[in-house]
Order: C-alpha cells, then sequence, then structure tokens
C-alpha cells in the first residue's frame, strides 16, 4: 500500500512539475538601436510591456545597445559566441554583411502562408529585405529624407511659403534668393543645408539624375556613371560655385541651423521630424525632395532580423513578436511616436494616424513620397564601401579633387573590394 501511495505522490509531483513547466513563458532577446536612456527606449518599454501582458506564453526583454553600429557590433558578438540574440533591430542595408556571417534566418517561411500581411508592406522598404529571392527581415523603424523650409523666410523672400521648390533648377533658384550674404559678401544665413557627412544624400540626387548606385546582387557600384558624377557635380556646385550652402553638415548640426534660423531650408530624414516640431518658433514646411530628370528619394532606416540556431520555440516567439509590432495599429502608434514612416499600407487607415495628420499635416508629407522610394545602396563590404564614397564626397567638397576623379578613385578602390564576391 505504501508503494503505490508513493508511487501516486511521485506521478502527481511529475505532473505538477511539467504543467508548470509547460506554462513558463518562453523568453527572448530583443536587441534594439538606442541609448539606454533616450525617449524612444521608453515607447518601446511600453510597447513590449504591452505584448508581455497580451502574450502570457512569452517574455520579451528589450536590451538597449547603443547606435546602430554598437548594435550590430553587439548582436555580431553574441552570435558568434553561440549565444545570438533572438531578435535584433539593425540596418536594413546590413543584410549582406549579416548573410555572409551565417546568423540569420530567413522570414519567408514565415510568409509563406501570409501573403496579405507581405503584400501590405510599402515596397520600396521590401526591396532592401529581400536577397537569392528569399526576405530575410521585417521594415519596421524606416525613414526617406525630406526638405524642411522656413515659411516665413520664403515670404520675406518673395516666395510663395506654399510652394517649395520641386526641380533642382528650383531648388537652386530658391536657395539663391533665400541665402544672406553681408556687405562684403559673406553668407550669413544659407538658403539650404544638406546633409554631407554621410552617403545617403547623394543617393538620393544620383537616383534623381536618373542613375543608380548599385546592382541587386550586391557585387558592383556604379560611381563613375555619368548620372553619379552629375549628381555629386551639382551638390559641390551649390557649396562651392553658388555657395548657397554650408560644406560640412551632419543630422544634427543640419537640424540645429534650421531650429537657429541660420538656413533657410535643409534636406534631413523623417527622423527629424519631432525633433523640429519641438524646436522651432516659426511657421515650416515640409515637402518632398525635388527631382531633376525623375522624382525618387532612398529609402533608410532598420528591420526587425531573427538570429540563427533558435529553438523552434523561441523562433515562433520572436515572429509572434514581429507580427504584432508590425500590426497596422502598432505601426501607426509607432509613427507617431517616433516620427518614422508607416511601414504598411494599411497603418494609413487607422484612426489615430488620420487624427494625427490633420492635427499636424507635414507628418503626411513622408508617406506622400512613398511611390518615389527605392531600395537604399546595399553592397558586400558596405561599411567599406561606404566609407569610400563619404571621402570621394568630402574630397570634391573641398576640391582636393574634382568630383570625376574623386569618384572613379573610389570606383577603382571599391571594385578592388567587391572582386572576391563577383
Amino acid at each position: 500500500m505504501r508503494r503505490i501511495v508513493s508511487l501516486l505522490v511521485l506521478v502527481a509531483v511529475l505532473v505538477l512539475a511539467s504543467l508548470v513547466s509547460a506554462q513558463e513563458p518562453v523568453e527572448i532577446r530583443f536587441f534594439y538601436p538606442v541609448q539606454v536612456a533616450g525617449p524612444l527606449a521608453r515607447v518601446i518599454d511600453g510597447m513590449v510591456e504591452e505584448f508581455n501582458a497580451e502574450h502570457h506564453g512569452i517574455r520579451v526583454q528589450a536590451v538597449y545597445s547603443g547606435n546602430y553600429d554598437e548594435t550590430m557590433q553587439r548582436a555580431q558578438t553574441a552570435a558568434m559566441s553561440g549565444n545570438p540574440p533572438e531578435l535584433a533591430v539593425l540596418l536594413a542595408i546590413d543584410l549582406l554583411t549579416l548573410l555572409n556571417a551565417d546568423i540569420i534566418s530567413p522570414v519567408e517561411d514565415f510568409l509563406a502562408d501570409e501573403p496579405a500581411y507581405r503584400n501590405d508592406f510599402v515596397e520600396g522598404f521590401i526591396e532592401n529585405s529581400q536577397y537569392g529571392g528569399k526576405i530575410w527581415s521585417i521594415p519596421f523603424q524606416r525613414s526617406t529624407p525630406l526638405l524642411y523650409y522656413n515659411k516665413e523666410m520664403f515670404a520675406e523672400a518673395g516666395l510663395d511659403p506654399e510652394k517649395p521648390p520641386t526641380t533642382w533648377a528650383e531648388l537652386l533658384e530658391y536657395a539663391e534668393k533665400l541665402t544672406v550674404r553681408d556687405a562684403s559678401g559673406n553668407v550669413i544665413r544659407h538658403g539650404l543645408t544638406i546633409v554631407t557627412k554621410d552617403t545617403w544624400m547623394l543617393q538620393a540626387f544620383i537616383l534623381q539624375n536618373g542613375g543608380g548606385y548599385n546592382n541587386e546582387a550586391g557585387t558592383e557600384i556604379y560611381l563613375d556613371q555619368p548620372a553619379t558624377i552629375g549628381a555629386l557635380q551639382f551638390w559641390v556646385d551649390l557649396a562651392n560655385k553658388h555657395k548657397v550652402m554650408p560644406r560640412h553638415r551632419d543630422y544634427g548640426e543640419a537640424s540645429a541651423d534650421f531650429a537657429a534660423e541660420q538656413t533657410a531650408m535643409m534636406y534631413n530624414s523623417t527622423g527629424s521630424l519631432s525633433f523640429v516640431r519641438s524646436s522651432v518658433n516659426f511657421d515650416f514646411g515640409v515637402a518632398p525632395l525635388p527631382g531633376n530628370q525623375v522624382h525618387a528619394v532612398p529609402t533608410g532606416g532598420g528591420n526587425f532580423y531573427i538570429f540563427k540556431g533558435l529553438t523552434p520555440e523561441k523562433e515562433q516567439a520572436a515572429w509572434t513578436f514581429v507580427k504584432w509590432m508590425t500590426s497596422p495599429e502598432k505601426v501607426a502608434e509607432w509613427s507617431i511616436a517616433s516620427g518614422y514612416v508607416p511601414v504598411r499600407l494599411s497603418a494609413f487607415d487607422e484612426p489615430v494616424l488620420k487624427e494625427y495628420y490633420a492635427e499636424f499635416p507635414q507628418a503626411s508629407v513622408a508617406g506622400e513620397q512613398l511611390p518615389f522610394a527605392r531600395r537604399e545602396m546595399a553592397l558586400h563590404s558596405n561599411q567599406q564601401i561606404r566609407e569610400l564614397v563619404l571621402t570621394a564626397i568630402q574630397e570634391a567638397l573641398e576640391q582636393t579633387l574634382s568630383v570625376e576623379d574623386a569618384l572613379r578613385q573610389a570606383q577603382r578602390q571599391a571594385d578592388r573590394i567587391l572582386r572576391p564576391f563577383q
């Protein structure tokens, strides 16, 4: 009898242990590129808490890992050491680097049964998610460059504040009228500021000039083509020949110049919209970038990546979180909180986003520009290539080399780097 009782007790304990074990949530780590004290960290905290409250079988832990480069390095190191994060938001253009390291899993299998979900994403954002016939990442915080302009300065210069420039010719004409010089001819207020400490804006000019920057495989770059040379020449002439823009500015400096009324127009990211709105003391407008041969802009920003080496339970949990974060209502909420562009078409129908656009119409312009959005420059050894292009931009702006020589030198160096991948 004692044996039977003992056996029954043992069975009960094992059953109870298995039930407790089954109820333990699947834990996943989510690397997000922001400083711990950043305002977006608080937004992400709120979204993660809401998800965890709704999904008792999953527990997401947000890990704030610095900027994109720092997050990429941390994710790679963790994956290579056999302890990969389940999820990370990394640059869309990091795809080839991650594939070469063999540390991410495709999301193609998850999408196979959900064509409506796949087809609801803005195609310009999906372009940087694909390689080898598969989709490897899901767009999340994406952006395009925009033209910001001071409406009050437009009126003072005799320009219609409701009609921003739409072509390169008009951009130069407006910038000249908006530039203020002292009696000696020195510029005391620029008509235009373009971020020059990055390659993104050059990509916009190349596209608008009818060109392209690389092939789909990421094994060729087109720096020595006429469209690229003409694009950089126009940009350099704005600074050096017409002297309507400063030579060197990063994103923060450009935004600060605009807020301080030291420039009348600027090219900057959609992600700067929240800062501009909270910082300026004047009426400002937002418009699509002016075109030349065509109207086009590159996309930018980060995607969700799921890492290799996960258990099926963790992989499914990661996908559940991605689906939830990219639901139309969450995409709309995230866009309002962050300033990033909605990545799903159905998000534009969300009442909360429609109300936001009615209250703050400048925010809707990025969405209006999406039909002209194209994939961002993405190559094998992408960081090395971008450094070469950035060097060419600086050499041309500083006039240490002609535009043509700077780009041809960068082309030769890039060809050597890319040769092993061809």
